[in-house]
């Protein structure tokens, strides 16, 4: 009995860092567009890469983890999480931290399966099993509403290395716990690990998600937009084909022709997107546009971190009273207003306006999170239960890492359109100052004070309708998804108990 609470133990440590460096950055982009002289897209990739990467590795490091035994994987997966946390510390350029952050992701993507199999291994009994699950989702969730938190702590009193840095310790004294404490299992050999697939599936996501930024900022022709998705396309539609065809696939793409699976990857993309995104678009308001210190744009946005952090049970009670189609859908139409109402917000003369609609949104999207787990879970067959919550997993990673890209890409495009520069800027000057908020402050710093106060109050300016313009963008697509959610979700009464 001991040894199964201290193997939970083990396993919520090592998950902890796993969590938040997914948003943990998100408070430290000025400082790392300062410091590395990176610009917004360098900015977001370093953000967004580790969600990514992390979506397409995490199903072939679970097959992994039934060939070789969790505890290997743990290990394995906990040291190359430490070692890129080191490597990532004293990144010198953004090109660095974007690779260190990819080591990162692989070392992530090795632990989330382990974690979950050791648990599974470990609690033999439902009940205790269910308990120990639910403490695993408390801390991925929590990780993820606090990273910019915490981030902000260690920004308030440390170098920016030091996010990466304090997970060293933590590595150190996970790895020594679980060679002492975990026992060992016996992997299965016949286990197909498929990683050229996952290859071919991160690649695809990458080709996409970098198509669709060049082809909504504008900056390339269409066809050279063309040349990038177009490839990602075909070699996504590849790994579809691959799956279809294959008799143990990484995804078993059948489940997706269930409308109400459907449905559930939908809103679990769709609420990471929205509770990610957000929190990097406040993370930059607060800082570039209200001048606050990292620490204190983290406290700001606490209420958000708070809703969704304690919205699980009282979601869960919702569904079970409600059923699963009034909260899918309420949870969706809530947040859609919370971004339209957050869109006409002034954040510095109604503060607390901000922090009612912030609540508002993390326990809707939060409540949509718990929804879409519902979904999944119910509507899968019980030999397919595993397959769904891959699914499920992998849908929460990449809503994660494409919440940071769409709402880093309508930021950019409105803010290149809404910002007037000064006048007598040279070609190249005006360029800079038109991609990001960030480099337009980054090139206010070489110019005469005059004018560099010109620049950035036109900046700010801009970043101001900027947020507007992406928040009710997002406020109106959210409205169409809860439509589409409600007709999704029509003979969806009940929530059979999860297996």
């Amino acid at each position: 009995m001991f040894r199964q609470w201290l193997t939970l133990m083990i396993i919520v440590l090592v998950y902890i860092p796993v969590a938040i460096d997914v948003t943990v950055l998100h408070v430290a982009a000025p400082t790392l567009s300062v410091t590395l002289g990176a610009s917004g897209n360098q900015i977001l990739w370093i953000i967004d890469i580790y969600s990514l990467v992390m979506a397409g590795l995490v199903l072939p490091m679970g097959a992994l983890g039934d060939r070789i035994g969790f505890k290997r994987l743990l290990m394995s997966g906990s040291a190359l999480f430490g070692l890129a946390s080191v490597l990532a510390a004293f990144a010198s350029s953004a090109e660095w931290l974007i690779a260190t952050r990819v080591i990162l992701a692989a070392g992530a993507a090795m632990i989330l399966p382990a974690t979950l199999a050791g648990i599974r291994n470990t609690f033999a009994h439902a009940r205790e099993r269910n308990i120990a699950l639910g403490v695993w989702a408390a801390v991925g969730s929590g990780g993820a509403a606090f990273g910019p938190l915490i981030g902000g702590m260690v920004l308030a009193h440390f170098h920016w290395s030091a996010i990466f840095l304090i997970n060293v310790p933590i590595i150190v004294t996970v790895l020594m716990l679980i060679a002492c404490f975990v026992p060992r299992q016996q992997g299965r050999r016949e286990q197909p690990l498929n990683l050229l697939q996952a290859l071919v599936l991160i690649t695809a996501i990458l080709l996409l998600v970098y198509g669709v930024k060049t082809g909504i900022k504008g900056t390339q022709s269409v066809w050279t937009t063309l040349a990038i998705v177009l490839p990602g396309a075909a070699l996504l539609t590849l790994f579809v084909r691959l799956q279809l065809q294959a008799p143990q696939p990484m995804i078993d793409m059948r489940l997706f022709t269930h409308r109400v699976i459907l449905s559930g990857v939908v809103m679990a993309m769709t609420a990471m997107i929205a509770l990610v995104g957000f929190e990097l678009l406040m993370a930059q308001e607060l800082q570039f546009v209200h001048g606050m210190t990292p620490f204190a744009a983290g406290l700001f946005m606490l209420p958000v971190m708070l809703a969704s952090g304690f919205s699980g049970p009282i979601a869960g009670m919702l569904v079970s009273r409600l059923g699963l189609r009034y909260v899918a859908t309420g949870g969706m139409m809530l947040s859609a207003l919370s971004f339209l109402g957050l869109s006409m917000t002034d954040f510095a003369t109604r503060p607390w306006q901000a922090w009612i609609l912030m609540a508002l949104l993390g326990f809707s999207a939060a409540s949509a999170l718990l929804a879409s787990t519902s979904a999944i879970m119910a509507a899968a067959p019980e030999e397919k239960a595993a397959a769904a919550g891959a699914i499920e997993t992998m849908a929460y990673e990449l809503g994660a890492g494409l919440g940071i890209a769409l709402f880093g890409v309508l930021l950019s495009h409105s803010y290149a359109n809404a910002i007037s520069l000064p006048v007598g800027l040279p070609v190249e000057q005006a360029a800079q100052a038109t991609s990001s908020i960030s480099e337009a402050i980054q090139l206010a710093t070489t110019l005469d004070e005059s004018s560099a106060q010109t620049l950035i109050s036109a900046a700010r300016s801009a970043f101001i309708t900027s947020h507007s313009v992406a928040l009710s963008s997002a406020g109106l697509m959210l409205l169409l998804l809860a439509a589409g959610i409600w007709f999704g979700l029509a003979k969806v009464t009940t929530v059979r108990e999860s297996r």
